[in-house]
């Protein structure tokens, strides 16, 4: 089992029932930014998000979006508002300083939305109502690959329950002042060393199977190389990630889809992906991945981008059958 004979971790965070303090609130740094073109703040953060409870993520009824991350600088607390054409960035922590450095890039200050050419008019449609599409990147391979490997073969309620279950369990609170919540707060996720000592038992508690736990660990294992993927270019990235057993396709896509932005990188081997697509461009609800791929060709360097204004188009097949079945491995 994943983590059998790994001790326990000593610090405080690490033990269930121990209080954990917060730092005390400070002023953050600022950073202001003009983007040359429309940004929607909602879709361009809102794939960083696992569900709705995250602990690592927040978006609050006034528009602005909250990200905690564990940044090569240290734990790091990023609020992010846009008004009137300008984006104001606010970091609290040792990684405030690189969460503002980064934060054009976070927005898609690197992506060209003018290379996409629609070929269908729902597509077509789609870019026209919803301009501010912008493939942002984080430059932060771990935390995109981590939950990206508890969403493999599960749901996505017991993926992004796992998730919130070892952030919260081992992960340390985020600094700044964090909006509160029914769920307590934000909390930065737990560093490699920490991931490599959670016991099998806990991974267990949180619903995730032994497979999961070890392809995780063999990933923290090798955490800097990991994180030398955040500076190639998407294919060599995600050749880097594959070199992980258990890390396949599916999940080096989805990592490098967050972490560098990428506009081409269309995710396989999705149990939907390819019907909603299939449905969207041909009204084919049995489309497979090679079918997919078929109809993303004609945006070659753009397919990413197609498969996202596809999904926020709304039009997808209606559910026939019943949802995939959860399982709680937690009780047995």
């Amino acid at each position: 089992m994943a983590g059998r004979f790994a001790p326990r971790p000593t610090r405080p965070a690490a033990l269930p029932g121990v209080p954990r303090p917060r730092r005390a609130a400070v002023p953050g740094k600022v950073r202001t930014w003009v983007p040359d073109g429309p940004l929607d703040l909602g879709l361009v953060l809102g794939p960083l998000r696992r569900g709705p409870g995250d602990p690592t993520f927040r978006a609050l009824p006034d528009g602005s979006v909250w990200r905690a991350s564990l940044t090569p600088l240290g734990p790091g607390t990023l609020r992010v508002a846009a008004r009137g054409g300008e984006v104001r960035g606010e970091a609290w922590g040792p990684g405030a300083e690189w969460l503002l450095e980064w934060l054009p890039r976070l927005l898609g200050a690197d992506d060209d939305p003018s290379a996409f050419v629609p070929r269908h008019r729902l597509l077509a449609v789609t870019a026209h109502r919803r301009p501010g599409l912008r493939l942002g990147r984080t430059g932060l391979v771990l935390e995109s690959l981590i939950p990206s490997i508890l969403e493999q073969k599960v749901t996505t309620v017991e993926a992004y329950q796992a998730w919130r279950t070892l952030v919260r369990k081992f992960g340390e609170p985020a600094p700044g002042p964090v909006p509160g919540s029914v769920s307590g707060g934000m909390w930065v996720m737990p560093s490699a060393r920490t991931w490599a000592l959670i016991p099998s038992w806990e991974w267990h508690r949180a619903g995730v199977d032994d497979k999961r736990a070890s392809t995780v660990l063999r990933a923290v294992r090798v955490a800097a190389r990991m994180e030398e993927a955040a500076a190639m270019d998407p294919v060599a990235a995600r050749a880097r990630l594959e070199v992980v057993p258990g890390v396949g396709p599916w999940t080096s896509t989805e990592v490098v889809q967050r972490s560098h932005g990428a506009a081409d990188e269309v995710t396989v081997g999705d149990l939907h992906l390819p019907g909603i697509v299939g449905f969207a461009l041909a009204g084919d609800r049995g489309a497979d991945d090679a079918e997919m791929l078929r109809l993303l060709e004609p945006y070659a360097g753009q397919r990413h981008r197609a498969a996202r204004l596809v999904l926020i188009s709304g039009r997808g097949p209606e559910r026939r059958g019943p949802r995939m079945t959860r399982g709680d491995i937690g009780r047995l």
